[in-house]
Parts: structure tokens; sequence; C-alpha cells
């Protein structure tokens, strides 16, 4: 299946790069318009299988540019807006919408509308992969890494740490949470536990995939960079 080229129209660069980021770890590749003046010769150049199109924008608004769009494709949009008025999103659907997303939003709400109108126009099957880097990536489905394709079997309770770890975008997980979290395996976790759990994990993540997978954010928690 060939990977999905998603467009960012957002001109809020700390929030654009965020999207970005995230979808590109879900194997999904994402690009970031840059000619707000001209929208459409950047939707051309990249021949996007969907676009987030966020509504206040410099030069003309996300409601132009949609029009502007359709006038020769199909392609999904979904806008992405602090505008959350009724007369703003049945204008968005009006005009060539697919879905309208209320900032602030989660990022995983975010992905699964991607997702559901990704599966409608192109059936797409959607991969529960979350890709580390270059060479590694997670399979949510069979709690397994990766590592140029080889499988890398961890045990329950790895496999949650893993997953929470990349769930959370490079940010810091507490070592509380993992442990709440970890209360749902066949595995009794207490503080000490938890600290051999992540020292037998990152040695075998190393062992396996010769890199420092997992951070340490003294007096805080663990995060994946």
């Amino acid at each position: 299946m060939e990977k999905m080229h998603i467009m960012i129209v957002e001109d809020d660069e700390t929030l654009a790069r965020e999207i970005k980021d995230f979808l590109m770890r879900w194997g999904y590749y994402a690009v970031i318009a840059t000619h707000f003046e001209n929208i459409v010769e950047d939707f051309y150049n990249y021949k996007p299988h969907l676009i987030l199109m966020d509504i206040n924008l410099p030069y003309y608004d996300g409601f132009y540019w949609c029009t502007q769009i359709r006038n020769t494709s199909q392609v999904p949009l979904i806008f992405i807006s602090s505008r959350n008025d009724d007369h703003d999103k049945i204008r968005a659907i009006l005009q060539g919408g697919d879905d309208y997303v209320d900032k602030p939003f989660h990022l995983e709400l975010l992905k699964a509308k991607i997702e559901a109108i990704l599966r409608r126009t192109y059936q797409y099957k959607v991969k529960d992969q979350m890709r580390i880097n270059a060479d590694i990536y997670y399979d949510k489905t069979k709690g397994s890494l990766f590592y140029h394709e080889h499988e890398i079997h961890l045990t329950k309770s790895e496999s949650q740490i893993v997953c929470l770890l990349l769930e959370s975008q490079g940010a810091i997980v507490t070592r509380q949470a993992l442990m709440e979290a970890l209360w749902n395996t066949d595995e009794f976790i207490s503080d000490n536990s938890l600290t051999v759990l992540i020292s037998r994990l990152r040695t075998k993540l190393k062992d396996e995939c010769h890199q420092d997978i997992i951070c340490t954010k003294k007096g805080q928690g663990y995060y994946i960079s």
C-alpha cells in the first residue's frame, strides 16, 4: 500500500510541526505548506491524499483555498480551526470540507478522523504502526518493535511501556503514570520493579537496535526522543 501523503496548511509553526511529527510516527508522509500566498501551487507540487486546512491564514483564509482546490480536485480536506461557531462549521462543509476539528484538539482524535476519511476515500488499510526513526517502528497490534523489519519480541509490560512513551510524542511520562498503566498487565509493578523493568528493556533494545531509545529526565520520568 502506498504511503499516504498529508499536506498541513497551518501558519502556527509549532502546531504544524507537532502535527507533522505525530503523523510521521504513524507512518504517514506529512508536509507543511509554506506558500500561503498560493496554497494551490503547494497542493499541485505535493499531490497529497488529504489536506489539513486551518481557516485563519495569511493572505486568504482556508475557505478560499478550499474553494480553489475544489475547482479541480475532490481530495479529502479536514478543517482545523479555533473558530468553533456553528456558522463556520456549516460553511466549511458546504464549501467542500469533509470534516471539521476544533482547536485545541487531541492528536489521537485528529488521527482517527484522518484514518476514517482515508478508508472511505481510498479503501486504505490503516496500519497500527508508530515509527521511532527510519530504522525502527512499533507495531501496536503485535506489541512488537521492528528493527530493519526484524521483529523484537517484547513482554506485555515492555510493550505497554514502549506504547505509552510513543503515544506521548516525546513528552515525559512519569514513573507514576507508567506504574498505573502497568497494573493492567499480569506483572506486579512496584517502584523498584519498574526501575528493573526499564533497565532490562533498555538493555534489550540497545542489544537489538544498537541505539539508546528510552531517555530519562531525572526526577520526572521517561521519554522516547
